[in-house]
């Protein structure tokens, strides 16, 4: 297996007049941004990163961000990604816990550095004139390039990923580039991605469906066009513009983009493949999207930071809901919750807790300096992902919820995405989301939040629920009907946030 600094140096060697990045009406060919690359190790080099190092970045989608990650992969330092709206004391937890050795950020996350107190230890890169660098990106990449000689091997560490951190301090996710390759290599296969095909780079490079999308991108001789923020205007005119071929999003974005007044008047006739991920998609939003953009390919992808790709569903519309079978480097099983045993598999259509094999090359091999959390998630081989699901009669998985979220209703377990998605069909439902509330009778008491398209109340919902099939006792008891539901950077309902009430009533 190649590591991604040989990766890099290859396919600018096939391609070297190829488009690679374009950012705003910067454009570059894989030959120019090889040198600027190379130009960026030199940087590194001269404020005394080394191979191991770790570079914390807190970065829109931009070329500096994107030129970062692949100069860390040539210098063998270890590229660790934050959400750029971080606040002071989430950067200094991850500078702290990853030991870094500088911090690279923009204005809009100067705040944040400027106010960590691990950040005035070390140096600090300022992109695009941000105050508060002791250096500007545009010198350490103002350098004699450096040799095109990788410094990494398969088995070093190419990035760490920090998970979102909802049910406590976030974690370290070391990936090495043996594995970010293979994740990479499976993208291009499992969506089956074309030479010289054009992506739109939104998902953020802190998140592993970013992350995926240059490096997938790289491997084709495709053309990574930046958006630094998303906003559906923005990103419809993109696509028009420069002709991209394929997206890969998470629902929300999706809905968004249908969402738009712009839609109906925009050119995506160039996008023919459709991708998502980090969330399940409704019913709803899967036939509008299916209708809108009629695409050769619509791909509903489910992994994680920890191991990319568990399972892969090829024709999403075809079965909603359903995320299909294992990945082309992955098993997966389905055991009873609360078992740590990966033998204790469930037959087809019970739910319990999907795991995934730590065998895949796709898989990292442990948290940073968490031994805490390898013991609740990693068992005998397998890593338990603390997803709920269950595989049906012709094998195929469906992911309905986490188990936190889990909701226990009159002594029945019921997870909320089922409901989701059949109250997404309703004509007057734009968005929804499900959540259990205290109820000193039920335990908890389903209740749905929605956002309307259309005029729309109680009743009609609760009549739309009756004829569809949903169980009884599955049925919302309340409706609240909400200006927006609260969701992560990543587009991830909060439902906590939900219960806490901590959303804007209609």
């Amino acid at each position: 297996m190649l590591d991604l600094g040989r990766t890099c140096l290859y396919v600018t060697e096939r391609e070297p007049s190829a488009t690679a990045i374009i950012d705003g009406d910067l454009t570059l060919t894989c030959a120019a941004w090889l040198d600027r690359t190379l130009r960026t190790v030199a940087g590194l080099d001269a404020i005394g990163m080394r191979r191991g190092d770790r570079l914390v970045t807190s970065l829109r989608n931009r070329i500096e961000a994107a030129t970062l990650h692949w100069a860390c992969q040539l210098a063998g330092v270890v590229v660790t990604p934050v959400n750029w709206r971080a606040t002071p004391e989430e950067l200094d937890y991850v500078l702290g816990d990853a030991g870094a050795r500088a911090v690279c950020f923009e204005p809009v996350s100067a705040d944040a550095v400027a106010n960590a107190a691990r950040a005035g230890d070390i140096p600090r890169i300022a992109a695009d004139g941000a105050a508060g660098g002791t250096l500007a990106f545009d010198d350490l990449s103002g350098y004699a390039p450096a040799d095109a000689a990788p410094r990494a091997g398969p088995d070093d560490v190419s990035v760490m990923l920090y998970t979102s951190g909802t049910t406590g301090r976030p974690k370290g996710v070391p990936r090495t580039h043996a594995a970010e390759r293979a994740a990479a290599l499976a993208h291009v296969a499992q969506n089956r991605y074309g030479y010289g095909e054009r992506t739109l780079g939104v998902m953020p490079l802190y998140h592993t469906m970013g992350v995926r999308s240059l490096l997938s991108t790289a491997l084709i001789s495709g053309a990574y066009v930046c958006q630094p923020r998303f906003d559906p205007s923005g990103a419809l005119d993109l696509i028009a513009r420069h002709r991209i071929t394929h997206l890969f999003l998470v629902p929300t974005l999706y809905h968004d983009l249908l969402a738009d007044p712009a839609f109906e008047s925009a050119d995506v006739s160039s996008v023919r493949k459709l991708g998502f991920a980090g969330a399940p998609m409704t019913d709803g939003l899967l036939r509008r999207l299916a209708e809108a953009f009629r695409p050769e390919l619509f791909v509903n992808h489910y992994g994680s930071s920890e191991i990319y790709t568990f399972t892969v569903c090829p024709d999403a519309p075809a079965k909603p809901g359903s995320a299909g079978k294992a990945g082309i480097n992955q098993r997966i099983r389905v055991v009873r919750i609360g078992s740590e045993d990966p033998d204790e598999a469930l037959p087809p259509n019970e739910e319990g807790e999907i795991i995934a094999s730590l065998e895949s090359d796709e898989s990292f091999s442990g948290y940073w300096r968490r031994p805490d959390a390898d013991a609740k998630a990693l068992h005998a081989g397998w890593y338990f992902t603390g997803d709920v699901g269950c595989v049906d009669d012709d094998g195929d998985l469906f992911v309905t919820g986490r188990v936190d979220d889990m909701m226990i209703s009159g002594g029945e377990n019921v997870m909320p995405v089922e409901i989701e998605s059949v109250l997404s069909l309703h004509p007057g439902v734009a968005e929804v989301a499900v959540a259990g509330l205290p109820d000193e009778r039920l335990g908890q008491r389903i209740t749905a939040f929605v956002t309307r398209r259309a005029e729309v109340d109680d009743d009609e919902l609760d009549a739309f629920c009756k004829t569809s099939g949903l169980a009884g006792f599955k049925r919302p008891r309340a409706y609240v009907f909400v200006r927006s539901i609260p969701k992560s950077p990543v587009g991830k309902i909060l439902r906590r946030l939900l219960i806490a009430g901590e959303y804007e009533a209609e």
